[in-house]
């Protein structure tokens, strides 16, 4: 009975262990970024110049990466926003607010996101950002299939000269060995960084090693 139970338990840890691996895999690839390169969240030191808006360009944003916002909680806020209200600095009516200080916005779709300070004045000293998520590539599109190429059969033959007899087709079979088109693959993604590349491999090997001492148990 002892035996039994002790077996039972490590099946039950190890399928919790492949479970946790496999959530791990999913956001592996996921990405955390700082607002501005360094998480400060404040007017920038030129407010005549959009510096989070220059950042944000240089940047590569996908759905499940996060942005992380720092800033003084009794002072300042994070405010998501429509566009409107992101070009009138308009504070009012917000879709999200943040005000903890410390605040990490996932991105869940793709498409624009506005965000800016709680506070009017900050915001009209150019304390706001514009960040666009890339759709998801996961699901690559597939490559339209080539036509294929017209057989000798379905080319009608070209009209002999006035004048003159068209000529007989040659008898018996003529086979024709078409070159065949070269295939359009599209190149694998890139990965982030290669900190992903070595996390991925070492996950999916641990994966595999617990996956196949859970059969082994069984």
């Amino acid at each position: 009975m002892a035996q039994t139970s002790s077996r039972s338990n490590r099946k039950v840890f190890y399928s919790l262990g492949l479970l946790n691996i496999l959530v791990l895999l999913q956001n592996v690839n996921c990405y955390e970024y700082k607002v501005g390169g360094s998480g400060d969240w404040s007017v920038p030191i030129d407010p005549n110049v959009n510096s989070y808006n220059q950042w944000a360009e240089r940047s590569r944003f996908q759905i499940g990466d996060t942005l992380s916002f720092n800033y003084p909680a009794d002072k300042d806020s994070v405010l998501l926003v429509k566009k409107a209200d992101f070009d009138n600095c308009n504070t009012a009516s917000p879709i999200e607010k943040y005000i903890d200080g410390h605040s990490v916005v996932k991105f869940t779709h793709s498409g624009p996101f506005y965000f800016i300070s709680g506070v009017h004045d900050n915001c009209v000293k150019n304390q706001k950002l514009h960040v666009v998520v890339m759709a998801d590539r996961s699901k690559s599109n597939k490559t339209a299939a080539s036509p294929p190429s017209p057989s000798a059969d379905d080319v009608p033959p070209s009209p002999a000269p006035s004048g003159e007899e068209a000529l007989s087709p040659p008898t018996g079979s003529v086979e024709i060995n078409p070159t065949p088109a070269p295939s359009q693959e599209s190149s694998p993604p890139t990965p982030k960084n290669g900190v992903s590349s070595i996390v991925m491999s070492f996950v999916g090997s641990t994966a595999a090693f617990v996956g196949s001492s859970i059969l082994l148990g069984f």
